[in-house]
């Protein structure tokens, strides 16, 4: 039991200098602004697919529709829904790619570097893709797909580096509640988007996405001026130095042993002094997929990503769409999700910190989860009860979507097997979060194409399968007993 270490932790936060903070609030805010970019596409979906579907048509003549309608697209409503929907599997699938190859190259390239231009590169095709082009008024689907496959890419940058910085500055101590915490930067993220974009879509969707790549692109600049990857960058030492004897901060809470003596690693990706793992040369994409727990939690992710994603990109447009409530309302109503979410990471990270274990915590998460899918699923056209239901949710989805993604995947890239080398963290996180960006690729066309052929509730019931189809995944006797 890991109540007496818990007495340890007191000074915990006094090891933490004003660099802590800063790297934490740069790190935090720099995936909030990107998460916002990616929001308020589905945040303007009802806009867009207004937009690209015939509005006036004369019926006093019997002419084209095309003639009454320069921005036609598609012919019908349903099939731009669809469209969006191949749009968001598009994003999803390249983001999902560029995770694999991002985590490489992040552990052999300056993080700063790579997180900023992803981060500056990313605004300037999201300015193309929704103001440039309308401004413009060209339309064009092909266009649309390559520019929405170049966004998945470069957007793919940011997740790596940011739980890689982390990993470098926070220790295990305390990882559970400070990675909880620290998590909900995409939960912001999407608050951030939705409230940036429903104060500028009276004026048109173009201005949503002007606005969010420009603040993203001043976000980039700061980022490549103001983080440090490192402690040894200024000369402080690494959580490899700081870390206490009895309680080594890079071994994860993985070991099926109840005590320290007990944990006996039987063999090392990287041998030699903690002087010669500081030096070593980045582990390989093999060698960190057969790290003990990635591929199961990777697979957990996936699927539970799955349905945070589908909330993430679909919220919105489900309520406007089911209820018939007005689009900028939707989006501000949107956010009560991501507030469970960070509420859930947050919560669920410090429960973890105390019992020394991760599964059981989210394992029961994802089993209440499914009374929270079944009760929202029914929920009414009142907007109270919808906005609870929609946090507890979130509590329940979000939250464990939070601590795989980030406080599971620092675990895993830290574990002693690679010596405490934060040559393996990028790596790691890229496995697990493309991973799961492959299972919510292929859940986001499937939503759009069961909710044109089935309907909403159809939709639900497949989140209800695949959320707590996780759990089997998670929950190998070696990952977190």
């Amino acid at each position: 039991m890991a109540w007496p270490r818990l007495s340890q932790r007191g000074p915990l936060l006094s090891r933490f200098s004003h660099h802590h903070v800063v790297v934490f609030l740069l790190t935090f805010f720099s995936y909030s602004l990107l998460h916002a970019s990616r929001k308020t596409f589905s945040n303007v979906k009802v806009s867009i697919s207004k937009q690209w579907t015939p509005s006036a048509e004369n019926t006093s003549y019997e002419l084209p529709e095309e003639i009454w309608s320069s921005n036609y697209l598609f012919p019908s409503a349903e099939e731009a829904t669809l469209f969006l929907g191949t749009l968001d599997t598009i994003f999803l699938f390249s983001y999902a790619v560029g995770l694999f190859i991002s985590g490489i190259v992040g552990d052999r390239l300056n993080l700063r570097w790579v997180l900023s231009f992803g981060m500056c590169s990313s605004a300037v095709v999201v300015f193309v893709f929704g103001t440039l082009t309308e401004w413009l008024r060209l339309y064009s689907t092909a266009l649309y797909c390559c520019l929405w496959i170049a966004n998945g890419l470069l957007q793919s940058t940011g997740w790596p580096c940011v739980v890689a910085v982390m990993g470098n500055w926070f220790g295990k101590a305390g990882r559970g509640v400070i990675f909880g915490l620290w998590s909900a930067c995409a939960s912001v993220g999407n608050i951030l988007g939705a409230c940036l974009a429903s104060s500028v879509l009276q004026y048109g969707y173009e201005y949503a996405f002007l606005v969010t790549a420009a603040v993203q692109f001043a976000g980039g600049i700061i980022i490549f001026f103001g983080l440090l990857v490192s402690p040894e960058e200024i000369g402080l030492p690494g959580i490899e130095v700081e870390a206490n004897p009895e309680e080594d901060s890079h071994r994860p809470l993985m070991s099926g042993a109840d005590s320290e003596d007990e944990y006996e690693p039987n063999y090392s990706i990287q041998e030699g002094s903690t002087h010669q793992a500081a030096q070593a040369k980045a582990i390989s994409f093999q060698q960190a997929c057969c790290l003990p727990g990635v591929i199961p939690y990777s697979l957990a992710y996936a699927c539970l990503k799955l349905v945070n994603y589908s909330f993430f990109f679909w919220l919105p447009f489900y309520l406007s769409n089911n209820f018939g409530w007005k689009e900028a309302e939707a989006d501000k109503l949107s956010i009560w999700y991501d507030v469970g979410g960070i509420i859930g990471g947050t919560l669920q990270g410090f429960i973890s910190d105390v019992l020394q274990k991760r599964s059981p915590v989210l394992a029961l998460s994802l089993l209440l989860a499914i009374g929270s899918l079944v009760g929202y699923s029914h929920s009414p056209n009142d907007k109270s009860i919808n906005v609870l239901l929609m946090t507890i949710t979130g509590f329940f989805i979000g939250g464990p979507s939070n601590m795989i993604s980030s406080a599971i995947s620092a675990d895993l890239g830290r574990q002693e097997l690679v010596q405490g080398s934060s040559e393996a963290l990028a790596t790691v996180t890229g496995i697990v979060d493309g991973t799961g960006s492959i299972g919510a690729a292929v859940g986001q066309y499937l939503v759009s194409l069961i909710q044109d052929h089935l309907g909403w509730m159809w939709v639900f019931y497949f989140f209800i399968l695949m959320g707590p189809d996780g759990i089997g995944f998670q929950s190998p006797p070696v990952i977190f007993p």
